[in-house]
This record gives C-alpha cells, structure tokens and sequence, in this order.
C-alpha cells in the first residue's frame, strides 16, 4: 500500500509545477508547463501526468505538446501508471529513469551553519557547475539553467534558496527549500555541493539548516526525490530519510 504522505506529496509537486510555469495546458491524465524564458530548462518545458493515461498513447501526446522542443520530458507522479508507462516510451525512444521519494522522519538537527541566499549569491557556482556537467552547452543553454531558479519563486507560498559559504564567503554548497506552512509541507530540491569543496560537510550544513528552517515553519511533512541508481540515497538515508515511494521520468533528446 502506499504511503499515506504520498497524495499530498505528489499534490504537493503538481502544484509547484504549475505555479512556476509562464503557462499549462491540460492534456488527458496531467498537464504540459511551458516558460520560453528558459526554453534550454527541460524542467521547465514538460509533460507531468498525475494519473491514469493511454500509455501507448503517452508519445503522440508529448510530441504534440512540447512539438516545438528538440527535446522531450515526461514526469510522471503516480508509481503504478509510470510503471505501465515505461515499456511504450523506452520503445519510442525515451531514457527511463525512477526517482525515490524519501520522507524526513529522524530528529530535526539544530540549524546548521548554512544560510538563507539570494540567487546573485548562487550564480557563479552555478554557472561552475553547469559548465562541468555539460561542457559542450552554450552560454544561453547555460544562462536559462542558472536562472531557471527565478522562476521557482512562483511555485510555492515560501521558496527559500539555502547556501553554505567557505572561510572566504564563497557559497560550496547549496539547496532550494519549498515551504507550504498551510498544509505543513516542505521539499527540499536540488542539494548540490561544488566539485572544490566536497566531503567538508557544506552538503550537512545546507540540509541540517533546511530542515530546522521547515520545521520552525510547522512543516512536519519534510521531503525529497533522489535518483534511485545513484549514491546520495544512502547519504539521505544516514541523515534521517527513507523511502516512501517512487516517481518515473523519461527523457528523449
């Protein structure tokens, strides 16, 4: 059986999606976010399905949706029909990937020596970042990835952006928190640290600090998605985390 958090949670991202998106348009089982400010940010310009779809019918739907794009990006919430979803999109071409969504549930650390930034703070090593991951992207690829963040103001009640500064005031680490105290829910999306300053305990101050923040907001559904082939869920894991279940992503370029 799922997990009872597991409704609001995927309630909770479909909302976000579509509060930072310049604009939606329903389709059968989700929506498509479109913003051609960053139209190099696939996160930004994708299909997110929330429930039941044709899922033969699922590639005829992106292409229309997102036809304009030379890239494809399907986010689907629901385990079971991402599930179903997977056999006709790899067939069509897409990469599929799982992500876990693991909930908070150890004792909320006090505040860490991180901070609350604004995205000037985060520019350079964001831009750093990019460059190293994809070498090859051009400046306005890389531009709309770092700026992207802007338009992530929209998508909750309270969009913080965590950062852990070296001796030198350089930000090593950081993090975006997504805060709704109303419905006490809090994600925390995107921990990073720069390749110069790993293993120095930057990446425990930005979570130790997003967490003390979320629960001093009366966030007590604390979350996040990790990639399930990827080492960082055994890191979270260690830190207080555990799954509660999954979502699926496939990606054509």
């Amino acid at each position: 059986m799922p997990h009872s958090a597991m409704p609001r949670i995927t309630s909770f991202m479909s909302a976000f999606a579509r509060r930072q998106a310049a604009r939606v348009v329903d389709l059968p089982g989700g929506f498509a976010v479109h913003d051609d400010a960053f139209a190099h940010s696939r996160a930004n310009n994708q299909l997110v399905i929330e429930t039941a779809v044709a899922p033969e019918a699922l590639p005829a739907i992106a292409d229309e949706a997102l036809g304009h794009l030379p890239y494809r990006l399907i986010s689907v919430l629901d385990d079971e029909v991402g599930t179903a979803c997977a056999e006709p999109l790899v067939r069509a071409g897409y990469t599929h990937s799982t992500y876990l969504v693991m909930l908070h549930a150890g004792p909320v650390p006090a505040a860490g020596s991180a901070e609350v930034v604004d995205l000037d703070a985060l520019r350079v090593p964001l831009t750093r970042r990019w460059r190293d991951l994809i070498p090859d992207a051009d400046d306005a690829e890389v531009r709309h990835l770092v700026d992207r963040r802007e338009a992530r103001r929209r998508g909750a009640e309270v969009v913080r952006f965590i950062g852990a500064r070296t001796e030198e005031g350089e930000v090593a680490s950081w993090a975006d928190l997504y805060l709704d105290p109303a419905t006490g829910m809090a994600q925390i999306e995107d921990l990073i640290t720069s390749e110069a300053h790993l293993r120095r305990g930057y990446a425990d101050a930005v979570l130790s600090t997003a967490l003390r923040l979320a629960a001093d907001q009366d966030c007590g559904t604390r979350f996040l998605t990790a990639d399930a082939a990827d080492w960082p869920r055994h890191w979270y894991e260690r830190r207080g985390f555990s799954v509660i279940g999954h979502t699926h992503c496939f990606e054509r370029v």
